[in-house]
């Protein structure tokens, strides 16, 4: 799917219609500009928790996420591109039994068109965020999002995984836009005054494309952190700089000045706002951050960490409780906001982390206190690094997340992990494809939740423990379950819906 995405001109009109004597002649349609290669997409990093589908050969990760047939010159391929498409298309953790993860979205690009005048810059097509409300709901009043230390002064040591150092020329990446080798360098500024990113002009089959990251970042900072009026500049249909950015990468221009141009104007126009506290102060009004942009830094954060070596998550066990398996972005989401309205004052336990992808996505969304476990050592060791750089990309964007706190082995014997349990309001357990014995061993794990705590699963614990009288005796005693339905799309394993469980703790 092309950078230069739209609905089609919509002022188009009829070919006009010559009339000379009573003969009526009618102009053909002019020609249809060629639109870009289908393959703007990519696959992306979401959550990963067991499920069956880590049984099956399609459900391991390939190490290469969705492999793309073109050959275009200036397709994207990272979630900064397109990740409509590859939440399905590839697994991205590792679940293991006593550890695993999930998370996942899916932002959705309008659709091609090479044509000037087509509505792609339209914002009235997803409307602003609402202030104050999540889809119309009252939102937790406390949240503060604002990380007071991006704004204090710049942070020269600040160490973040550049783009550049994932798609570059030395990594056998392609210039694009008639970029010499000399001109593909650009840099990103972030709403924050934190050192930019660099990027450079390449493209690579499953590479970040600085093209399509440099219009998705722009349209985030005026969608979430400007007002209307600051925002102009941006958004103007005509003039501005996110539409400047879409005609200078439209294929058949290819203005690399021009691009180069708005996107130095873009830099020193944000940092402009920066330095005079509007962003700051824009912040400190807001309670939330829209679920597209949640998706989208923790996309970043997954194609600079976890996909470069994704291939090492697929060393799972058949038929164990390490299997493999992903709950994306949506349906965290529903699960922490819809289900159960959590606040940034509550504690979240995520049992089996996988590289910790939901841990991040509360910590970020809801802004609570975040926990995880992990047994697998390749998920663990991936879980750290998306951590450090989590901690880095929340600078750069300017926000607060909650506290994380990812711990490694098994859940049932550590200490920490049963301290937090204590303390939860929500636990998330992807049992999906879990023995009968650990999922036994969790339901004795329960007895020390608080009552009110809710346990979200994908199968049920008093029906799994009918197999033990004095198991079955346990949990429904001390759990009310609901059951809930999922839609299509909202798991890895499957485009079919399917069952879940939320389990109060009585």
């Amino acid at each position: 799917m092309p950078l230069l995405g739209g609905k089609g001109n919509k002022f188009k009109v009829d070919p006009p219609k010559i009339r000379i004597d009573k003969v009526v002649v009618e102009r053909p349609p002019p020609p249809k500009s060629s639109s870009r290669p289908p393959n703007r997409s990519r696959p992306s990093a979401v959550a990963a928790r067991s499920s069956p589908a880590a049984l099956l050969p399609s459900a391991r990760p390939s190490g290469a996420r969705h492999k793309s047939g073109s050959s275009s010159p200036n397709p994207s391929s990272s979630s900064e591109s397109r990740p409509a498409e590859r939440k399905r298309k590839a697994p991205r953790d590792v679940s293991s039994g006593p550890g695993h993860s999930s998370a996942g979205d899916r932002v959705t690009f309008d659709k091609d068109s090479d044509n000037e005048d087509d509505g792609w810059m339209d914002l009235d097509t997803r409307k602003r965020q609402r202030r104050g409300t999540r889809d119309g709901r009252s939102v937790d009043a406390n949240r503060k999002l604002r990380h007071a230390r991006a704004f204090d002064g710049r942070n020269d040591s600040l160490a973040f995984i550049h783009a550049v150092q994932v798609a570059s020329l030395e990594s056998q990446c392609v210039p694009i836009m008639g970029a010499s080798p000399e001109e593909v360098a650009i840099e990103l500024q972030y709403p924050s005054l934190q050192p930019r990113e660099r990027y450079e002009l390449v493209w690579g089959k499953d590479k970040i494309d600085a093209v399509e990251a440099s219009v998705r970042i722009v349209r985030h900072v005026a969608e979430t952190y400007l007002t209307d009026e600051e925002a102009e500049p941006f958004t103007n249909q005509n003039t501005g700089l996110i539409r400047r950015l879409e005609k200078a990468s439209n294929r058949n221009v290819q203005d690399l000045a021009g691009f180069k141009a708005a996107l130095h104007e873009y830099n020193e126009t944000l940092l402009a706002l920066v330095e005079d506290g509007v962003v700051a102060k824009n912040l400190d009004s807001l309670t939330e951050l829209p679920r597209h942009l949640v998706a989208f830094i923790l996309d970043q954060i997954y194609d600079r960490t976890v996909a470069p070596r994704v291939e090492l998550l697929s060393k799972y066990e058949n038929g164990t409780d390490y299997v493999y398996g992903e709950l994306l972005h949506p349906f965290v989401s529903e699960i922490l906001i819809e289900k159960t309205n959590m606040s940034c004052d509550q504690v979240f336990v995520d049992l089996g982390s996988g590289v910790g992808n939901v841990c991040l996505q509360a910590a970020l969304e809801i802004g609570c206190e975040s926990w995880g476990c992990e047994m697998m050592e390749n998920a663990c060791s991936m879980a750290r690094d998306q951590l450090d750089e989590f901690a880095a990309r929340c600078m750069l964007w300017g926000v607060k997340p909650g506290k994380v706190r990812l711990e490694t082995g098994d859940f049932r014997k550590n200490s920490n992990i049963h301290h937090a349990l204590k303390r939860a309001d929500v636990v998330l357990v992807n049992n999906k494809a879990f023995t009968s014995q650990l999922n036994d061993g969790l339901v004795r794990m329960f007895l020390d939740l608080k009552p009110g705590c809710k346990v979200v699963s994908l199968r049920s614990f008093v029906a799994e423990s009918k197999s033990s009288h004095n198991i079955n005796d346990v949990g429904s005693t001390i759990l009310h379950v609901e059951e809930c339905a999922y839609p299509e799309g909202y798991v890895s394993w499957t485009n079919a819906g399917g069952p879940y469980f939320i389990s109060t703790r009585k």
